[in-house]
């Protein structure tokens, strides 16, 4: 490929130039932009810190940076998660945390690089955006460009699609989100169906004022109940010990715990869970995503003071209660706590577009679909 000037390719390596890996795309390509939402620096930097993460315990990973005059125009990481490809028997590598400028020489070079490192690795395909785990953001925003996103979601230039595709990636697997009107009341035939689901299976909605007491008493039973809810969705790969502890210890004590509804039994074991969290979109704007100086106060007002958004991080229904209505009895808690905080909307955050039986939950409100992001793969 012809290149006008030359495009540098440096390999990140260091706190200081993974600081410039996070920082790139608030600080380079997204600087004011009306819809951008910016991650937690912070958060970016633990992720490839392999003190921190504890998904390096099976997973390696490589960063990469592109400089075209001397100046920043690009980033990717590579990651294999070795867990997953001995469950699935594939070689599969991800590329994921992709940013650059609207140049193809540029993307080019970029993942010219991380798809011959996957090679070198023994890997036959490349698979993205993903990271580590589920719980990294997911998936290359494809329709909805006008929509500000959320907390936990990628937001990237309609023209990342077409340089991708140019590279000879092909859709692998869709994401949808919704943006639901909140109910002043909760729907009738939702509120009979939770009550007639509650009858016939004998469940109750249990909810915490102590957040440590949740972590004794259902921390760990989450993430179990997550792991064995998700267990056949595309890519998932169940949460370690240690990421349960890691996620455990940086989740639940900032979550308000009205927002967290667990259905259990009459023997006290966790069937369902819903994870809401007031929008940190406007926080985080004003940040930029940083802690400090000041980012930090910006993020615990939206967390504790009035919001008109909430975003639901998610619900999870063991298997053997899914399409009984259990998500009935979560939504029947939480729509009179959304009303009481002030919420209008929720934001579902992304649901692969084949899983009928989560989209099937928003059937009784008010909705629209104004996101959808990919998965994309490549042979190598």
């Amino acid at each position: 490929m012809s290149q006008s000037k030359p495009i540098h390719i440096v390999e990140v390596s260091g706190k200081r130039a993974l600081n410039k890996f996070a920082t790139f795309p608030t600080d380079h390509l997204y600087k004011d932009h009306p819809y951008y939402v910016p991650s937690l620096v912070s958060d970016i930097v633990g992720t490839f810190n392999p003190k921190e993460n504890p998904a390096y315990e099976f997973c390696e990973s490589i960063c990469y940076m592109a400089y075209k005059d001397g100046k920043p125009v690009g980033r990717i990481a590579g990651i294999i998660n070795h867990r997953l490809n001995e469950r699935t028997g594939h070689k599969e590598a991800r590329f994921g945390f992709v940013d650059f400028v609207d140049d193809k020489d540029v993307s080019w070079a970029l993942f010219k690089f991380v798809e011959e490192w996957a090679r070198k690795k023994g890997m036959t395909s490349m698979h993205g955006p993903l990271g580590f785990s589920d719980m990294d953001p997911e998936g290359l925003l494809v329709e909805g460009f006008d929509q500000m996103g959320t907390s936990v979601t990628i937001y990237n230039h309609p023209y990342y699609v077409e340089h991708i595709e140019a590279l000879g990636y092909e859709k692998e697997s869709d994401w949808v989100e919704f943006k639901i009107q909140i109910p002043k009341e909760i729907p009738e035939k939702h509120l009979r169906i939770a009550e007639i689901v509650k009858r016939k299976y004998n469940l109750r909605v249990l909810k915490y004022t102590d957040a440590n007491k949740l972590i004794k008493d259902y921390g760990q039973k989450i993430f179990d109940l997550i792991n064995v809810a998700y267990d056949q969705l595309y890519g998932y790969c169940p949460l370690s010990q240690r990421q349960i502890d890691y996620y455990i210890k940086m989740y639940i004590p900032m979550i308000r715990l009205e927002n967290v509804p667990l259905i259990v039994d009459e023997n006290d074991e966790l069937i369902g869970v819903g994870i809401t969290l007031p929008s940190l979109v406007k926080a985080l704007r004003k940040s930029r995503g940083r802690m400090f100086p000041f980012g930090f106060i910006h993020l615990l007002k939206a967390l504790k003071c009035h919001n008109d958004v909430v975003e639901m991080l998610l619900v999870a229904v063991r298997p053997d209660y899914q399409s009984k209505g259990v998500n009935a009895l979560l939504f029947a808690d939480l729509i009179p706590v959304f009303n009481n905080n002030g919420y209008t909307y929720a934001e579902s955050n992304p649901e692969l577009e084949d899983n009928n039986k989560v989209q099937a939950q928003w059937q009784y409100f008010d909705r629209e679909q104004h996101r959808r992001r990919r998965a994309y793969c490549k042979k190598l």
